[in-house]
C-alpha cells in the first residue's frame, strides 16, 4: 500500500517583508507541485510595524493546502521567531515535518523540493540542512563571514555550514522544544543537541525584492548567539587558551631572573620592569581563568527561556490567510 503524503509546514519568520513573503508563497506553491506532499506556510509575523498592504494571496494555489499568519507580541528577531514558530508547531498543529527557511527569496524554492527528497530518503531520521556551497554577497561581507567562519571554528571546534534553511521530523520537534539553546539559535541548537544531520549542497540566491534589514550589529549579533550556544566549550577553551598564556609568562618571568641573575647582560632597572610586567600579566589571565570557570558552572545550572513551557507568552494572535479545503 502506497504510503500517505508528507504532511508538510513551511514555517518562515518575516519582519515587514510582505512584498517578498507574497512572492515567495507563490514560488513555493510552483516548486511543491513535483513532490509527494500535502503543505501549509506558517508565517511568523515577528512584531512587523506594518500588516500586508494588500491580500498575500491573491489567487486560488495549487500546491499549498492553507497559509496562516503568526503574529508575535514583539520583535524578538529571527533566531527567536524561529523558535516560538517550532515551539507552536510542537504544540498546536499536527504535521510530519517542518521546513524552516527565510522569506526573502534567498532559500530558493527551487531547493526546497532536493530538501524533502533527501529528508524522505533518510526516512525522516536527519535534520537535513542546505549547506551552502556558494553565496551571492559582495566581497566584504564574504571576508567578514570568513573571519568569523575561522573565529567559530577555533571556539567551538565546529564548522559553520549551514544557516536556517532545513527540514526536520516531527520526532526532533519534541527534542528541541526541551532545549533552552533553541532561543539563542536553531541550526546550533540542532548541532548542540546532537541530533543526526545530512547536508545538501545549494547556493545561494538573490533576494526576491527590497533591501534587507540586518545591519553590521544585526550580523555580529547572530553570530555571537550561534556561539553562545556552545558557551561552555567556548568558556573551556579560552580557558586553556589563557592558561597556556599563563604559564607562558610565568616562563619569560624566570627566563629574566635568569637573565639577571646569571649573566651580565641585563640593563639596570630592566629585569624588575619586565619582571613585574609578567606578573601583573599572569595576575590578570589568572583572574578571567577563575571568572569564566564560575560562568561556565554558573551557567550549567542556569534553565532561562524552556520553547515549549515558554513561546506562549510571546504569541498575539493567529490568523488565516488562506485555506483550501481537501
Amino acid at each position: 500500500m502506497q504510503a500517505p503524503p508528507l504532511k508538510l509546514v513551511l514555517l518562515m519568520p518575516v519582519f515587514d517583508d510582505w512584498t517578498c513573503a507574497r512572492l515567495m508563497i507563490q514560488k513555493l506553491d510552483a516548486a511543491l507541485a513535483t513532490v509527494p506532499v500535502t503543505a501549509r506556510v506558517l508565517l511568523i509575523d515577528d512584531g512587523s510595524p506594518n500588516s500586508p498592504a494588500a491580500p498575500l494571496i491573491a489567487e486560488p494555489l495549487q500546491s499549498l493546502r492553507g497559509v496562516e499568519r503568526l503574529r508575535l507580541r514583539r520583535n524578538l528577531g529571527h533566531q527567536r521567531a524561529i523558535a516560538i514558530g517550532l515551539s507552536f508547531l510542537t504544540a498546536e498543529r499536527d504535521c510530519d515535518a517542518v521546513l524552516v527557511l527565510d522569506a526573502d527569496g534567498e532559500d530558493s524554492p527551487e531547493d526546497v523540493p532536493r530538501l524533502i527528497q533527501k529528508f524522505l530518503e533518510l526516512n525522516g531520521t536527519h535534520v537535513v540542512f542546505a549547506e551552502r556551497a556558494r553565496r551571492s554577497e559582495n566581497f566584504t561581507f564574504r571576508m567578514g563571514y570568513q573571519s568569523y567562519r575561522v573565529l567559530h571554528r577555533l571556539l567551538t571546534g565546529l564548522a559553520v555550514k549551514v544557516g536556517n534553511f532545513s527540514i526536520l521530523g516531527r520526532a526532533h520537534l519534541g527534542t528541541l522544544s526541551v532545549a533552552s539553546d533553541l532561543w539563542n539559535h536553531y541550526a546550533a541548537t540542532v548541532f548542540k543537541v546532537r541530533l543526526p544531520v545530512a547536508f545538501l549542497p545549494t547556493a545561494r540566491a538573490p533576494r526576491l525584492a527590497g533591501q534587507s534589514k540586518l545591519n553590521f550589529v544585526s550580523l555580529v549579533v547572530h553570530g555571537l548567539s550561534a556561539m553562545s550556544v556552545f558557551a561552555e566549550t567556548v568558556g573551556v577553551r579560552l580557558m586553556l587558551g589563557i592558561g597556556v598564556l599563563m604559564a607562558l609568562s610565568l616562563a619569560l618571568v624566570v627566563v629574566v631572573t635568569v637573565v639577571r641573575l646569571g649573566t651580565a647582560l641585563a640593563i639596570p632597572g630592566w629585569a624588575t620592569s619586565a619582571a613585574g610586567l609578567l606578573l601583573i600579566l599572569a595576575l590578570q589571565m589568572f583572574t578571567l581563568v577563575v571568572g569564566l570557570t564560575f560562568s561556565v558552572l554558573f551557567n550549567r545550572n542556569n534553565l532561562t527561556f524552556l520553547p515549549v513551557r515558554d513561546y506562549r507568552f510571546f504569541i498575539g494572535d493567529v490568523t488565516s490567510d488562506y485555506d483550501r479545503a481537501g
